[in-house]
């Protein structure tokens, strides 16, 4: 536990020792031209818009605007066109899964062949140039301000991959306890298997604090170059992983036992915020087990005397007193006949790892208020991510009292991801901070179910594209109508599908929400779906592509992880490939193959 006695501590820091003492802290677009809409439309929200004098679609008070996915001009106007060029065929060649497949041995080749410094130029030509802004905050600054001056904002993300260090031994599945099977036995075939993942593995503490210093150049970065930029950071930059995989081992097994409490109580099937766990039967059950001591001790007198009843996010309250729960806390353990602890006790370097990886968040989260820059915390592999969601939560707690500085990551390509979301935002209701949210589809997938079936517990991820679709509307659905009830809640919709897009609009112009209002952000990556992000952002919608940036030699294991999730995205992209050969012709056609963008 952490010294009762210890010096200064910071903010969030302070605010988030209940995690381990569970003692109570005291908390001190621009507007641009809309073109002609030739093809989809998407009418959105009363909005008013200045036309440069060619667009004929002017924003109207009583009516909406209309958003054209597929006028070339418009999208591509930011391109000269050997950028088109580029995009073609680097598009085209990320369809063919030989390439995709046998990259990492391609590139090693190309080394080899043209050298190290002819190679990097060659990756600056193709792959690199086109996800890629450039090595440092310096050199992606022209593209970050070409971008803006075309409606398009930015997210930074230093995209370094690194390995594990010296001496430090790969994580071990401390999340056994992750599927049904997670009573299974160990062994050296249990280790955690991340390659092609951008996990930081942790070598020391110098090191983290290097990454941090790296994310704060990002967001100094960011601020200079617009007012309302976000910045990207990975939670295990900032700590051992080692340690997220134990707290995350916890959080799961606390939840499971409230599940396996509410099923006792025949509340199985119930929607999760409707579950109540009735005390007396609870502490009745408890003692049928054999736990010898008054666990509802630990729940508010107020709840006893009143409802008597609690339901899962006041459950998560009475985690916060863990140092008595540790204790209070047994349950049988029908392999050894014997009762153990639920929890355990962190150690004193497990708590010391844990002060330290707050007071890295800590010092981030306040260089973005005073930047004027928001956090997006990145979602990480499902071992992982119950500690990373929690700490994030416990940041926006501290952090969006006022306005949303940091947005916690869903990923709706997992089953329990729609409960996630409801969850979250019932708390930040009942707490009063600012819910702010960016929704992805997922990027482990194929790593996620691989491990699944290693270890034998239930796959994570939803068993089809259509359901994983279904999920992330769902989620999206919901954040959209609590935005339009209270307006504390915002959300990045980063998705390269058009149709979550449309859908997106839609809903927004059925709600009325504003673009100028800013609560609705989307996003997508740099290097693909432009025919998306140029036409939303000339509108007036708050865009943003993720600008990853670093050395080319370091850089290129983030590019080869792209490659492989996006695979299906990218053997898909027909249409974005078609509309980058039509806009080609369009300028040959019209003596326009020289254009430069102006701006």
């Amino acid at each position: 536990m952490l010294p009762a006695a210890a010096v200064t501590r910071t903010r969030a820091e302070v605010h988030l020792r209940r995690l381990l003492t569970g003692r109570r802290p005291r908390l001190p677009l621009r507007a641009s031209a809309v073109s002609q809409v030739q093809h989809t439309q998407v009418d959105v929200g009363a909005r008013h818009v200045h036309s440069e004098g060619r667009g004929a679609c002017s924003g109207r008070d009583s009516g909406g605007v209309s958003v054209d996915f597929e006028h070339t001009r418009e999208a591509y106007k930011s391109k000269d066109s050997l950028e088109l060029l580029r995009s073609l065929m680097v598009l085209k060649m990320c369809s063919f899964d030989f390439l995709v497949d046998k990259n990492q041995e391609i590139m090693d080749f190309g080394k080899k062949v043209l050298g190290q410094k002819a190679f990097d130029q060659l990756m600056k030509m193709t792959f690199y140039g086109q996800f890629v802004a450039g090595e440092d905050h310096k050199a992606i600054r022209p593209l970050i301000q070409k971008n803006l001056a075309f409606g398009v904002g930015s997210v930074l993300d230093y995209s370094v991959e690194e390995d594990i260090g010296q001496g430090e031994e790969e994580p071990q599945p401390a999340m056994r306890s992750s599927g049904p099977r997670a009573d299974k036995g160990g062994g050296d075939d249990d280790r955690l298997t991340v390659g092609g993942s951008q996990t930081y593995f942790y070598a020391d503490e110098s090191k983290c604090d290097q990454h941090m210093e790296t994310f704060l150049k990002c967001i100094r970065a960011s601020g200079g170059s617009s007012m309302d930029g976000f910045s990207a950071i990975k939670m295990t930059a900032l700590g051992r992983p080692q340690f997220l995989l134990q707290l995350s081992e916890v959080l799961v097994k606390w939840r499971r036992f409230f599940s396996f409490l509410a099923s006792k109580q025949d509340q199985d099937g119930i929607d999760v915020l409707e579950q109540k766990l009735n005390l007396k039967q609870m502490q009745e059950f408890l003692s049928g087990v054999g736990a010898k001591d008054d666990f509802c001790s630990v729940v508010p007198a107020q709840k006893r005397e009143t409802s008597g009843t609690i339901d899962l996010l006041e459950w998560d309250r009475i985690f916060d007193d863990r140092a008595n729960l540790a204790q209070l806390l047994v349950v049988p353990n029908v392999q050894l006949g014997e009762l153990q602890p639920l929890l355990k006790d962190f150690t004193a370097e497990e708590e010391g790892q844990m002060k330290r990886i707050l007071q890295r968040m800590d010092t981030l989260a306040q260089h973005a208020v005073k930047n004027g820059v928001r956090l997006m915390v990145d979602a990480e592999q499902t071992y992982l991510q119950p500690a990373i969601s929690r700490l994030t939560l416990e940041m926006q707690k501290v952090y969006n009292k006022d306005k949303p500085v940091i947005f916690n990551t869903y990923q709706c390509y997992l089953k329990d991801a729609f409960d996630k979301v409801t969850l979250d935002v019932e708390l930040s209701r009942r707490e009063g901070w600012h819910f702010a949210a960016k929704l992805v589809r997922g990027a482990y997938m194929h790593q996620e179910r691989e491990r699944a079936l290693e270890l034998d517990y239930e796959d994570p991820i939803n068993p089809d594209y259509e359901t994983t679709n279904a999920t992330y509307h769902k989620c999206l659905d919901y954040i959209l109508d609590e935005i339009a009830l209270r307006r504390k809640v915002n959300v990045m919709v980063a998705s390269h599908n058009v149709d979550t897009v449309k859908h997106t609009l839609q809903r927004m112009n059925e709600l009325a929400l504003l673009p100028r209002e800013n609560k609705v952000f989307f996003g997508q990556l740099l290097g693909m779906c432009d025919q998306i992000s140029f036409p939303l952002g000339q509108a007036g919608f708050p865009v943003y592509k993720y600008v990853p940036y670093g050395p080319v030699n370091e850089v290129m294991p983030y590019l080869s992880r792209r490659a492989q999730e996006n695979r299906g995205f990218m053997k898909g992209a027909q249409k974005e490939r078609e509309l980058l050969w039509k806009e080609l012709k369009r300028r040959l056609a019209s003596r326009e193959l020289l254009y430069r963008p102006v701006y």
